[in-house]
């Protein structure tokens, strides 16, 4: 993908995740990883149901903004995500950050607090698309520690030898990745569809996938779980 193209799509991602309710106001922010190891990330406080291609802030390969409007407070993370993602899929190129609904209203539930992943296996998809979402304590918006925790995480995940696509901070949103914007909308599709249907159903106890249906998704997917 060029970097006109990767101009394109995340005002394309970012209108469709708008015009949806992914987000909302001026919440939530979008990267592209450039092939000189660059990046292009969304400006701070941009709606992006409204983005310009050529007002997106661009970045060097050493983290300095080149051009574009100023970036989001949020380029650290995504930053540190990309370092630590790629260890384990070198394809990581795109990072989406929302406030979707139903995965921080997970996050502000008191089970939650005690929980290490936002959700349980519920569904096939959610454990071929998504996989395990670990639960990251809450610190402000920006802040370093947010960023070297989900740095831990996405280690730690990958060097048990199950790569991760998403973080959850708490009572801010999910952060995913992929290896194209339009990949890691969908990815961000699916965990928010499954946090909908767990907040819809938990009363009723619905149980997890066991062992055997996991290890078959394993088998026949190559799913991360």
């Amino acid at each position: 993908m060029t970097e006109s193209q990767a101009r394109e799509e995340i005002c394309r991602v970012g209108a469709s995740l708008f015009a949806r309710g992914y987000v909302h106001a001026t919440a939530g922010n979008i990267s592209v990883r450039l092939e000189d190891g660059g990046h292009l990330i969304t400006p701070t406080d941009a709606c992006l149901g409204a983005l310009d291609p050529a007002r997106l802030a661009r970045l060097d390969a050493d983290g300095r903004q080149t051009s574009g409007d100023r970036a989001s407070k949020t380029i650290s993370l995504h930053m540190r995500i990309y370092t630590a993602a790629r260890r384990f899929d070198a394809d990581t190129r795109c990072v989406i950050h929302t406030h979707s609904t139903h995965c921080v209203a997970l996050s502000l539930d008191s089970p939650a607090h005690a929980a290490e992943e936002l959700l349980p296996p519920l569904t096939p998809y959610f454990i071929m698309k998504v996989g395990h979402v670990p639960l990251i304590p809450y610190h402000r918006p920006g802040a370093p520690e947010a960023a070297e925790a989900v740095a831990r995480s996405i280690t730690r995940h990958g060097e048990s030898g199950v790569p991760i696509r998403a973080v959850m901070l708490e009572r801010l949103g999910p952060n995913v990745w992929h290896d194209t914007p339009a990949a890691a909308m969908a990815t961000l599709e699916e965990l928010e569809e499954t946090a909908r249907l767990w907040l819809l159903t938990r009363d009723r106890y619905p149980a997890p996938l066991d062992q055997p249906a996991i290890d078959e998704l394993r088998a026949s997917f190559g799913a991360r779980w």
